[in-house]
């Protein structure tokens, strides 16, 4: 993901200029770019890239990891605990507009960014609606900028689960049609510990502890401006009544619309999470 010596007196003395000449030749024997230094021997191989991943193979990683361009990290098998799995192994194309660009380059990393989320979504089923609101994320990687120049134009996606901030969740053996699953969403779905934007509160699994729920995704505008107030205060009523038709003899309505974080508003997120208590 990149002046020149003049000719030499006559008149100086023939031990100097053997002392000069010894000079020069260890000089000369130094630098691979001297006039007299051999050519490199064009038939040396060069290093083969890293092998492709394989589609099915299971991994232990974190989250520091996952957050790389690049990943080195030997599989696990299956059978064992891991919290990772290739479903996708596929073909990088580095031309974008009629340009060839790096494979750390922003179009081309979208592209497998989109390629990778679109894998994981159908893999896991539910609604558009259930994967929002679930922690089932995707991860990617690519090649790093050595064996790219070697080459290797593959991509690998991950299936992970966000157990909290700083860890992922075990995978169940079996993933396909994950948020199909009756009460999915009591599994794997967004809770937090405490009301969004608020002290102690942190985003877990709804099948951990928890005190607050992600109940539903509000649609910002397409054309709205990140964090506008007209969008916030029409978001904001759109949650109320979420809360609403959910709470029908509480006169005690509590709520909390949540913007996307600018990093996911700039990557297109045009949709907010609706919070209320659990």
């Amino acid at each position: 993901m990149l002046g020149e010596d003049g000719p030499m007196s006559s008149r100086r003395s023939s031990v100097l200029l053997a002392v000069l000449l010894v000079a020069s030749f260890a000089l000369a024997g130094c630098r691979s770019d001297s006039p007299g230094a051999a050519p490199a021997d064009p038939g040396t191989p060069t290093a083969a890239p890293a092998a492709a991943p394989r589609v099915g193979a299971c991994y232990r990683l974190d989250v520091a990891a996952a957050l790389e361009a690049t990943n080195s990290a030997r599989p696990v098998g299956c059978s064992q605990r891991h919290n990772a799995v290739t479903l996708m192994v596929g073909t990088i194309d580095p031309v974008v507009d009629g340009h060839l660009l790096a494979i750390d380059a922003a179009p081309v990393q979208r592209q497998i960014a989109a390629r990778c989320r679109a894998a994981v979504d159908d893999h896991v089923g539910g609604s558009t609606e259930t994967q929002r609101l679930s922690r089932v994320q995707a991860v990617w990687f690519s090649p790093t900028l050595a064996d790219s120049d070697r080459g290797a134009l593959w991509f690998r996606c991950d299936l992970v689960i966000s157990g909290t901030a700083t860890a992922f969740s075990d995978l169940p053996r079996k993933t396909r049609g994950l948020l199909d699953r009756s009460g999915a969403l009591d599994r794997y779905g967004t809770c937090g510990t405490a009301a969004p934007g608020t002290a102690g509160f942190t985003r877990v699994l709804c099948s951990a502890k928890h005190a607050w729920r992600a109940r539903a995704t509000i649609a910002l505008p397409a054309k709205a401006g990140y964090l506008g107030k007209a969008a916030g205060k029409a978001a904001d009523s759109a949650c109320r009544d979420v809360e609403a038709r959910r709470a029908t003899t509480s006169l005690r309505l509590r709520w909390s619309f949540e913007w996307p974080t600018k990093t996911q508003w700039q990557a297109g997120q045009r949709h907010g999470l609706c919070w209320t208590p659990d």
